[in-house]
């Protein structure tokens, strides 16, 4: 299967300088493009002196993560997309263990890498390490990541998995099924598009895995940092519109509730903490929140399932009450 490793770009020369060297290096057997989001720096004129083998699919507005990919796949005729963040370092062979999973079982229809902590190599990274999870009330979590719990890398994931989202750091998606199940939701803008993307992939039957013998190294938060409030209200908004759109029968309100609960109380935690901006944060996630209902109901007809999303009810109870910080203790 040919790929096309399609790398979104806003204002990003600096990451391009010191990671797309090794795309180019290590993706002979895929067509590697840039989608630039309308940047205003020198990134594509960069790429286009210094890389002409990379294609640039220039894209009209700076529509974020989702509809920077939608409209940056739209025309592009290879059996699998790899939607690569510009801040990752991949390694030699990392695309080929993961295409052969795509080859050997016609179900599988999306997979990420291990992706491991660019800035500490030796530990999982945040934003997807071994396959991701979510809890009855919408919380994700990884193999190798809890929270802000990160694993040391000791061969414990050196596996292939089916999991249940794939990290949009590095995400393996087949184009007929991205297509089919509508591509990103653009209202999610950021954060947790990727997972909403899984969630209906599996709903139509699809599979997703994770991939323990391929790797990349991820920055992480060079769009958006750790700690900007502006990730925080992605977070907790788009987590809320998950089970809004997607969750089954009357567990999605319920679960919504409590979720909402429990937001209230991270809220305070962060006021607590003298962190006011990330207070703030949630209080106008919610808000947003509100003035999506409308919209997500409708959505929620189309794309509302059966499928069970979680295996644990709430991974906020396993890690700051019974105290299991690792995977593997849940």
């Amino acid at each position: 299967m040919k790929a096309a490793v399609v790398i979104l770009n806003w204002n990003g020369k600096d990451l391009l300088e010191k990671f797309l060297p090794s795309v180019v290096k290590f993706s002979n057997q895929a067509n590697i493009y840039l989608a630039d989001n309308a940047s205003t720096d020198s990134s594509v004129s960069f790429v286009t002196e210094f890389f002409p083998s990379v294609k640039v699919i220039q894209n009209k507005v700076n529509g974020g993560y989702a509809k920077g990919y939608n409209d940056a796949l739209k025309n592009l005729s290879e059996k699998i997309f790899v939607l690569l963040n510009s801040d990752v370092e991949v390694t030699e062979d990392w695309l080929q263990p993961v295409i052969s999973e795509f080859e050997k079982d016609v179900s599988v229809v999306a997979a990420q890498p291990k992706i491991l902590d660019y800035k500490n190599k030796g530990y999982f990274e945040y934003a997807g390490a071994a396959g991701g999870f979510i809890d009855e009330y919408g919380y994700p979590y990884c193999r190798g990541r809890i929270f802000n719990t990160l694993e040391k890398d000791e061969g414990q994931y050196n596996d292939i998995s089916e999991i249940f989202w794939a990290s949009g750091a590095c995400l393996f998606v087949k184009a007929g099924a991205f297509w089919q199940a509508g591509g990103f939701d653009e209202d999610y803008f950021a954060h947790q598009e990727e997972i909403d993307l899984c969630w209906r992939l599996q709903s139509k039957g699809g599979k997703i895995l994770y991939v323990g013998n391929s790797k990349v190294y991820h920055v992480g938060g060079a769009t958006l940092a750790v700690l900007n409030p502006q990730k925080t209200f992605y977070n907790f908004r788009n987590s809320l519109l998950n089970l809004l759109k997607n969750a089954n029968g009357t567990q999605a309100f319920t679960s919504i509730l409590m979720r909402m609960l429990l937001d209230g109380i991270a809220a305070f935690q962060f006021l607590v903490q003298g962190k006011p901006q990330h207070f703030l944060a949630v209080i106008k996630a919610h808000f947003s929140f509100y003035g999506f209902i409308p919209k997500f109901l409708q959505k929620r007809r189309i794309h509302a399932s059966e499928l069970k999303y979680f295996s644990v009810k709430s991974i906020v109870f396993q890690y700051f009450i019974k105290n299991k910080k690792v995977f593997n203790e849940l």
